[in-house]
């Protein structure tokens, strides 16, 4: 089982950049990068939220299980 992580693939149908969303969640481009690359073993809340906030988009937009 896995938590694949879609937001790289988010991030080009908005046409944003790691550096442009990474300003406008206030997390530095290495964490969100980490994020986006699925190497990160957790996320915040507040991350999430911010994500989902700046790309108009909801968790499961950025987020799926995968048996």
């Amino acid at each position: 089982m896995a938590i694949n992580i879609k937001l790289a693939a988010l991030m080009a149908k908005k046409q944003i950049s790691l550096t442009e969303l990474a300003e406008k969640i206030g997390i530095t481009q290495a964490n969100l990068s980490i994020l986006k690359t699925g190497k990160g073993r957790a996320i915040r809340f507040s991350t999430l939220e911010a994500i989902c906030k700046v790309l108009k988009c909801q968790p499961g937009d950025i987020l799926e299980f995968e048996k």
